[in-house]
């Protein structure tokens, strides 16, 4: 269990002064994430939002070993990383302890990176990959991605007469990834920093590949206020929208379960991507998709043994 206290004391390893939105929940996860490791880490960032936003020539806000790399690609590049590592290691260039982190959005992870973290997590690299959510291709245009949820409103899927939105369903990727048989996989959300700071520990002392789905509200593609983002990841946990669990060598446990369940309605209203679900013609869809968070959650219960 992580103590605020003992993290507080940690030097910042991302800098304030980026030029990420106001209110974007990217760099609180950054900042999480890292915060829990106890060892030197190295850091590989895909293309995307928090690539551009955090080093902007010449400067970056990033305090540890840090690497760039194409949108599609941050898994085998980590992955070439940590074998350079394990070789210089095993000759004696290298003593210290060291842990490998990946950061790539859902487009980067979810769509064209999938193949480069299905091939790392089949050859058993050591290595953290973290995803963080925000559900659409935010960089380039609000465009949809294989992350976004149905019904929800892009640029590539906007909602009209023709469309009500994004009309395919959103694609699991941490069961994906789960089906990959790995030592850790996780789902989190940076409200919950207990449950995720936890979470990238038990990630980091695995002996193979490990992955934690983390959810970022992204204000300019959900659209919402700015003090809003921690509020809607709270959210979308308490209305079951997105569950926190892991799963440690194939065994399911549910990390946290709500109170009272709310309904999904309480976190759409609060996105204008999700609006025009609220016009009479519509409001079925919103049934539709209760109907679909119940059915995974009760399968999920059933997976954890709760049900």
């Amino acid at each position: 269990m992580a103590r605020l206290r003992d993290l507080a004391k940690k030097p910042s390893p991302l800098t304030s002064g980026h030029r990420a939105c106001s209110g974007c929940a990217f760099p609180q996860v950054a900042r999480q994430v890292l915060l829990a490791a106890d060892t030197p880490v190295v850091v590989v960032i895909a293309t995307g939002c928090m690539e551009v936003a955090t080093t902007i020539f010449p400067y970056t806000a990033w305090q540890v070993p840090w690497m760039h790399c194409a949108f599609e690609n941050a898994a085998s590049t980590l992955s070439g990383i940590e074998a350079a590592y394990r070789a210089l290691k095993k000759r004696g260039v290298l003593d210290k302890d060291i842990r490998f982190v990946a950061f790539g959005g859902d487009g980067g992870t979810y769509d064209i990176g999938l193949q480069a973290l299905s091939g790392a997590l089949e050859r058993g690299h050591r290595l953290l990959y973290v995803c963080y959510d925000n559900q659409a291709y935010m960089n380039t245009g609000i465009q949809r991605s294989g992350a976004t949820p149905t019904y929800a409103y892009t640029t590539t899927s906007p909602a009209g007469k023709v469309i009500p939105g994004k009309t395919q369903k959103r694609k699991d990727l941490t069961e994906i990834v789960v089906a990959h048989d790995i030592p850790y996989v996780a789902q989190s959300t940076p409200a919950h920093w207990n449950d995720l700071i936890t979470k990238v520990q038990k990630a980091l002392a695995v002996d193979g590949p490990s992955f934690i789905n983390v959810l970022q509200p992204c204000r300019l593609g959900w659209t919402f206020e700015a003090d809003m983002a921690i509020e809607l990841a709270r959210l979308a946990v308490d209305t079951c929208f997105w569950p926190l669990y892991e799963v440690v060598n194939g065994e399911y446990r549910l990390t946290y379960r709500p109170k009272e369940k709310k309904p999904i309605e309480e976190w759409l209203k609060l996105q204008r991507r999700f609006r025009h679900l609220f016009t009479p013609e519509n409001r079925h869809l919103i049934d539709e998709l209760q109907a679909e968070v119940d059915r995974k959650w009760e399968r999920l219960l059933k997976k954890c043994g709760l049900a």
